[in-house]
């Protein structure tokens, strides 16, 4: 299926409309959370995922990725709206999408590829675990902070699980019962009624849940024990007539453009987003059913497009998400129009019906949420990582536990960082071959022959060795796969050569061009005018 053919994005409208409603109940809560948690006003985190949704949709490349507010630019913002104020952190957000779309031109979306697929897999999974302990709180009708932290430690002095503790030490009864009512809901709608027609095929089990959990407050609204308090319910904004709807945008204060301050965060922004884009791309791409590749050029160009759009209006920064473009994919998404009708949808509900949407429980959202972080963290991919062996599962647990007790970023530069230190430990390993015999006078004969890449990483497995050569015994050194030898191994050899004439060892150089003894310069030897064998 072409990405770019516009006949295309109605030909699964079947199964995109219904995955777009999910998207979009889903994509609510987040984007009221995110903005709470980067201290912006909750209108700017709607807003992202509008312009998110419709736009950065249409002008992506990617089938079923869907953008929107990050929790992983949280802090950042959090932190740049404090010392700029609102209307600067704007001309930052502008400055951050000009720069995105000049990396897209630049044809920077290369960079994403270079992260090891058990990093990749790691910050699925990271993010599924963060989204079931952060989600079990508010499961549980605890919700102090309305939408949730992000960050395992949090500014009231509790943390991720001092959190959990103490909600289900002091749960309340209407949130709860509601909660495992929705959960149940969705898993016997996925597992049982999803098999059993078309009907529990186009109405998906997240809707259920809402209008069932929408009904619930309705009946219970008056009981005191089983009621659903309004700290417990979405929170929308909700303008009296259409100047108070206008009046909730904020715009950019370009007067401010002079500061250096703004320019940084800007270039900041650009880098985070388009780093946690490519990243998440990375991870949809593997995600999709179809096994269709995101243009990650044109994926910059769309975010950076975004990002201009979003701080022209009062929206906070947006990127490709993997909570909502997992639950896309999992809800039956297959084209962008199930991103774009998501974002028309956020529209929609803002203008038309934001009293109704602040009836909508916020456990029942907790519980499809639940679902969300089940999927991206299955123990069957633990098991899957484990089984390939540590080289392959420490960089994957590493980055979970990065992105759990830190944040995103960190927890991805973590398992980046253990991926590179497996490749040096790997390249000094394999850097040779040794093979002994004896020879007929008793003296050793030792065959070492060179991987197709040496560098100086192995320098050290290569010294060893050598240093562990017997007086008066025969080096046979094999280079006849070696196409590339770093000038630092030539010099070893040269100076080894020094010191086998004082201990008799006899080198023999076997290359492709023949077998030379004792050779008086390894560098005219080997030519290595560009370090070429």
């Amino acid at each position: 299926m072409s990405s770019d053919t516009s006949t295309s994005i109605f030909s699964n409208w079947k199964q995109d409309l219904p995955a777009a409603v999910v998207v979009f109940f889903v994509a609510l809560p987040l984007c009221l959370g995110i903005a709470l948690a980067s201290g912006a006003p909750l209108f700017s985190g709607l807003i992202a995922g509008i312009i998110g949704g419709i736009v950065v949709g249409m002008v992506s490349g990617s089938q079923i990725g869907v953008s929107g507010p990050a929790a992983g630019l949280a802090a950042i913002v959090l932190t740049a709206i404090g010392n700029l104020g609102f209307e600067d952190f704007l001309v930052a957000v502008v400055l951050g999408g000009i720069i995105q779309i000049i990396l897209g031109i630049a044809r920077a979306g290369i960079i994403g590829y270079y992260f090891p697929s058990s990093v990749i897999k790691g910050m699925l999974s990271g993010i599924g675990i963060i989204i079931i302990l952060k989600q079990i709180p508010h499961f549980l009708g605890r919700d102090n902070d309305p939408e949730g932290d992000f960050a395992f430690f949090q500014i009231d002095g509790e943390n991720t699980f001092t959190e959990i503790i103490n909600s289900i030490g002091d749960p309340s009864l209407g949130p709860t019962l509601i909660g495992f009512v929705a959960l149940a809901i969705l898993i016997l709608w996925s597992t049982v009624l999803a098999n059993k027609g078309k009907f529990f095929q186009l109405v998906q089990g997240p809707l259920v849940a809402v209008v069932v959990g929408i009904v619930y407050y309705l009946v219970t609204q008056n009981d005191a024990s089983l009621g659903i308090t309004q700290q417990h319910l979405v929170n929308v904004p909700v303008p009296t007539d259409f100047d108070s709807f206008l009046g909730q945008f904020t715009f950019p204060n370009f007067g401010a453009i002079t500061n250096p301050t703004i320019w940084i965060t800007g270039a900041t922004i650009a880098l985070v987003a388009s780093l946690e884009t490519l990243l998440c791309v990375e991870a949809t791409d593997k995600l999709d059913p179809g096994r269709r590749i995101t243009p990650t050029n044109r994926e910059l160009l769309a975010q950076g497009t975004g990002n201009v759009l979003s701080g022209l209006v009062g929206g906070i920064p947006i990127t490709q998400v993997i909570v909502r473009s997992s639950a896309n994919i999992q809800s039956g998404g297959r084209t962008k129009l199930s991103a774009i009708v998501h974002g028309f949808l956020l529209l929609i509900s803002v203008i038309a019906i934001p009293t109704l949407l602040n009836k909508i429980p916020l456990s029942v959202l907790a519980a499809v949420l639940l679902i969300v972080g089940f999927k991206l963290a299955k123990p069957s991919t633990f098991k899957t990582m484990y089984d390939l062996g540590w080289k392959q599962f420490l960089p994957y647990i590493v980055t979970i536990l990065g992105i759990v007790f830190t944040d995103l970023l960190v927890g991805i530069g973590l398992g980046l960082a253990v991926g590179i230190f497996i490749i040096l430990i790997k390249s000094y390993q394999n850097s040779h071959f040794l093979h002994k015999e004896r020879g007929e006078t008793g003296s050793d004969t030792v065959r070492m022959t060179l991987a197709e890449e040496v560098t100086f990483f192995n320098k050290g497995a290569i010294l060893k060795e050598l240093a562990a050569l017997e007086n008066g015994s025969t080096l046979e050194l094999d280079v006849r796969n070696t196409r590339y030898l770093d000038y630092d191994i030539v010099e070893i050899l040269e100076n080894f050569s020094l010191k086998a004439k004082n201990r008799d060892i006899n080198i023999k150089i076997i290359s492709e061009r023949g077998t030379v003894e004792n050779p008086d310069s390894y560098l005219e030897f080997f030519d290595l005018a560009p370090t070429t064998v």
